[in-house]
């Protein structure tokens, strides 16, 4: 990885896209299994249809986690110094994760070069899932 520099990032700069796999039944049981949410909307069809769903459908969770590895994609974790998101759709089965993300502000704090970045999470059409920020320090 080669991390970027504040003296070479832009407001405006993108990052590199973070393209998944389609979201299906396997991914929705491995997450449950990975961060301990069971609940049965997200894996138990019988219970999605009970609650006026017509499938199951994926944590909003597993997404934050995509945006996560979009940001250490780009730097290492330990230059991260928040992130938060907000939940705009239901990623449903079938649904392609595309996270993105681009530098809005380049500031100073706590003696560190910052660049705030705005951060989404849509599927292959463009439907937008989630929507958050994050601040970097960058050297």
């Amino acid at each position: 990885m080669t991390v970027p520099r504040f003296n070479d990032v832009k407001v405006g700069d993108t990052l590199p896209a973070l393209t998944l796999p389609a979201i299906n039944r396997t991914t929705l049981a491995l997450y449950c299994g990975a961060s301990g949410d069971h609940n049965p909307i997200h894996v138990d069809i019988d219970f999605a249809r009970k609650a006026r769903m017509p499938d199951v459908f994926a944590h909003g969770m597993l997404s934050t986690a995509y945006l996560g590895r979009l940001l250490t994609g780009w730097v290492p974790q330990t230059q991260i110094r928040s992130m938060a998101v907000r939940f705009t759709g239901i990623t449903h089965l079938g649904n392609q994760p595309i996270c993105t993300g681009y530098v809005v502000e380049k500031f100073e704090a706590d003696g560190e070069q910052r660049v705030k970045l705005a951060l989404k999470c849509a599927n292959q059409f463009g439907d937008e899932k989630l929507i958050g920020e994050a601040v970097v320090a960058l050297h």
